[in-house]
């Protein structure tokens, strides 16, 4: 019977919680959003035009990684500019870039 020979595991709570995560970034929009917001901010019709879909579907998937606290935004004007606010954002894109790039 196999024993867990390192104690610094992470607990399964916080494994389902980065499950999470990763389910919400598995799209390849979402994907291509955060790479965009690695290099900066931007509103909603440039990343949807970055990414060949309509505002509204690119409103959504925002709306789904802000809520899950990957993404930021702030009005200025009438614009609201996107950021990423999970600072681990940028080593995921760095791992699926080098392995997929």
């Amino acid at each position: 019977m196999a024993t867990a020979k390192n104690s610094s595991l992470l607990p399964l709570e916080a494994l389902e919680q980065a499950a999470e995560c990763l389910r919400t970034l598995a799209h390849p929009h979402r994907l291509r959003i955060v790479q965009m917001l690695l290099s900066g901010e931007y509103t909603v019709g440039e990343l949807a035009e970055s990414c060949g879909i309509a505002s509204h579907v690119a409103s959504e998937h925002l709306r789904l990684m802000k809520d899950r606290g990957l993404l930021g935004c702030e009005r200025d004007g009438r614009c609201m500019y996107y950021h990423v606010s999970e600072d681990g954002l940028s080593s995921i894109m760095s791992c699926i870039e080098k392995r997929f790039g």
